[in-house]
């Protein structure tokens, strides 16, 4: 019995902590067993870090990127990659793609030099699914109640991850697929696990 990956991305405010939920929840019903996670955290560690993170006054862009790198190292040694040993599918909202996007791209750090400092932190444990839930950037900044430090960049900063998002799938075909945000959880939700069905079997 083999795992499968599931991540689910998107810009600030698009729904992906709820249709992760819906997600998993339908995955359960399947009788799979379902492993949630959530990035930045996840572990105790990870916590600690996602406080930084999303409420230090400042932060280099080259320190943030490690950070990200090194939560997500501790959430694979502890959680995702034990899981996915044992056969579980692991459910994630964000992954590494969320550091190509934002800290790569629309912070202009470069998306390979990024993709290496993640890759040297997860080692062989990414994604097999990526799902981009597709959101105006602009109706998502709205949505929020309390604005974190990211999500405080502001509506151009998201334009930017948004785009950044596009041009990830146009790359690797294969394992990210922007999905539209046109329904109601449960809808997306099932689609989204046919895609990973499909990919993960």
């Amino acid at each position: 019995m083999s795992g499968c990956y599931l991540a689910l991305e998107g810009v600030e405010g698009a729904g992906k902590s709820t249709v992760a939920g819906a997600v998993a929840a339908r995955l359960r019903a399947e009788g799979r067993e379902v492993v949630e996670v959530r990035e930045p955290g996840g572990t105790p560690l990870g916590e600690e870090i996602r406080r930084l993170l999303l409420h230090a006054d400042d932060m280099a862009p080259w320190a943030e990127a490690m950070l990200f790198a090194a939560q997500r190292a501790q959430l694979v040694a502890e959680v995702v990659g034990p899981a996915l040993a044992r056969g579980a599918w692991v459910v994630s909202d964000r992954s590494y793609y969320s550091s190509l996007a934002y800290q790569g791209d629309a912070r202009g750090l470069g998306v390979e030099a990024v993709r290496q400092v993640n890759e040297w932190a997860v080692g062989s444990v990414v994604p097999d699914l990526v799902v981009v839930l597709d959101f105006d950037p602009d109706r998502g900044l709205a949505r929020q109640g309390d604005v974190d430090r990211i999500g405080g960049q502001g509506p151009d900063f998201q334009r930017r991850v948004a785009a950044a998002y596009h041009r990830l799938a146009a790359a690797e075909p294969s394992r990210v697929v922007v999905v539209p945000v046109d329904a109601d959880p449960d809808v997306l939700a099932e689609r989204i696990v046919e895609l990973a069905e499909a990919r993960c079997g």
